[in-house]
């Protein structure tokens, strides 16, 4: 066998040292690789050419003391360590599905010159407001001169009403959905605060979008408010809320509670009356299978 290896590790080794590189092995170690191979059992090195101190075999990092073995203990093992799950695909159903498809139909609302005299005339549309994902719907009439100041439907003095309604209830406005048949208010002479009624050909107009709203929201339970939604929405003329109070309609499959306006009750503060709306309230929440309280159901009663 050449000694050619064995002569380059060995000049190596020498110019190392010249270099003050310190060696873990001596050169006279390293001047006995160079020697011949004696024929007999090999006589044991006078030092090895590894560290005296150096493991003969692998000992795991647990069974060794210091910072190694605190962090073997501190960090899980590789069976131990959960491997990353891929995020799950992003759902188009529920809230944010429905969301979205109201957020593409407010565009077209909001651009809308069907009717050129009432576009000419509006402050804002009035598209809609509260949870795409709502079970409950109030659906009112047109947007009256706050509605179309805010763009927000009831929020004049009707609206707050409705608004305490809603929250005696158990619920909070954001949590039902609130529109008009009407997105614009209806025209009235420069200055003027009184509102109108739509007309039928107005309503005529509008009421797809509605129909669409209705159509994405699927709302459990539609609470129509007053004459005008009440026709509107089913088609009707001449509607005397009065006699249809209390009892349920169907609109499309959703059951459909008429009731009183709240405009109705700022002119009629009886105790009657209120407790009339408060009643169709009661079977509006019996219907969606929501508890009812006793201190409910006492509201409006006589004392």
């Amino acid at each position: 066998m050449s000694d050619e290896p064995t002569d380059l590790v060995f000049t190596a080794l020498r110019q190392m040292q010249a270099n003050g590189i310190r060696l873990r092995a001596s050169l006279d170690a390293c001047e006995r690789l160079r020697a011949p191979t004696s024929i007999g059992p090999a006589k044991p090195a006078t030092r090895p050419l590894v560290r005296d101190d150096a493991p003969t075999k692998f000992t795991p990092p647990e069974k060794r003391g210091g910072l190694s073995s605190a962090l073997h203990a501190a960090l899980p093992s590789a069976a131990e360590t959960p491997r990353p799950q891929p995020a799950p695909p992003l759902s188009t159903a529920g809230t944010s599905g429905k969301a979205a498809k109201l957020a593409a139909l407010r565009d077209p609302v909001l651009a809308c010159m069907k009717c050129a005299h009432l576009a000419q005339s509006r402050t804002q549309v009035v598209f809609g407001v509260g949870n795409p994902d709502a079970e409950l719907m109030f659906v009112g009439e047109a947007p009256g001169a706050d509605e179309d100041l805010v763009g927000e439907p009831f929020v004049g003095k009707a609206g707050q009403l409705l608004t305490k309604m809603i929250e005696t209830m158990g619920f909070r406005r954001a949590d039902v959905y609130i529109a008009n048949i009407l997105k614009c208010r209806p025209n009235v002479p420069p200055g003027e605060r009184e509102n109108r009624e739509p007309t039928a050909a107005e309503m005529e107009a509008c009421k797809p979008y509605l129909l669409q709203q209705i159509d994405i929201i699927q709302p459990k339970v539609i609470v129509a408010l007053g004459a005008t939604a009440v026709e509107g929405l089913l088609d009707l003329k001449n509607v005397a809320v009065s006699k249809m109070r209390g009892s349920w309609k169907e609109f499309h499959g959703i059951p459909m509670m008429p009731t009183f306006h709240p405009s109705y009750l700022l002119h009629k503060q009886s105790l009657t009356e209120k407790r009339k709306v408060w009643e169709d309230m009661l079977a509006v929440l019996e219907k969606l299978g929501h508890e009812i309280t006793d201190k409910q159901r006492g509201f409006f009663l006589p004392k």
